[in-house]
């Protein structure tokens, strides 16, 4: 059987789960420096000791851990949240960080603009979620959307999370 290889197949899927295990570590990371910051360096407080225990639950080696405590101060990472519109006119709440909000907004623009939604302005958008004590959105009445806007709307939702800076995305659809 000339050409099949059981190893060029582990490959490809492990270089595809590595991929997106490195996509999740540096968001970890991200929040992480985020915390830390917020916590003025100390690594014992409450938000910090969470950021920590997601990565530890993402199965995220130690010396990663390590590492993001201790280079949280090269770069200044802001909070950030997007509203929108997307498919079917369901409201997008897109939360994330970042160290560039123009670099930032004009990737979402462009991601939100191949998939048919569009950046709405503060406010446009909000009205439509309503936070819950853990402080998720909810959608207040959830939008049902015909089979190809769902369909968009999922394809959508996924690039959006791939996006290095967002951490979060809530919808309005059901």
């Amino acid at each position: 059987m000339a050409g099949h290889s059981k190893w060029a197949k582990l490959k490809h899927t492990k270089g595809k789960t590595d991929a997106q295990k490195a996509k999740l570590f540096s968001k970890l990371v991200k929040i992480i420096g985020i915390e830390l910051k917020k916590a003025k360096g100390d690594k014992t407080a409450p938000g910090v000791r969470t950021a920590i225990e997601k990565a530890a639950a993402a199965n995220m080696p130690k010396d990663n851990i390590e590492r993001a405590l201790a280079k949280s101060d090269e770069k200044e990472l802001e909070h950030v949240v997007y509203e929108a519109y997307g498919p079917g006119g369901c409201a997008l709440i897109i939360e994330g960080y970042t160290d560039s909000r123009n670099r930032t907004s004009a990737e979402l623009k462009h991601l939100l603009s191949e998939y048919g939604g569009s950046l709405a302005t503060p406010g446009a958008a909000m009205w439509a979620f309503q936070k819950n004590a853990e402080g998720v959105l909810e959608p207040i009445s959830p939008l049902e959307l015909s089979d190809e806007d769902a369909q968009k709307m999922a394809e959508l939702s996924d690039a959006l999370e791939e996006h290095d800076d967002v951490s979060e995305v809530y919808t309005s659809a059901a």
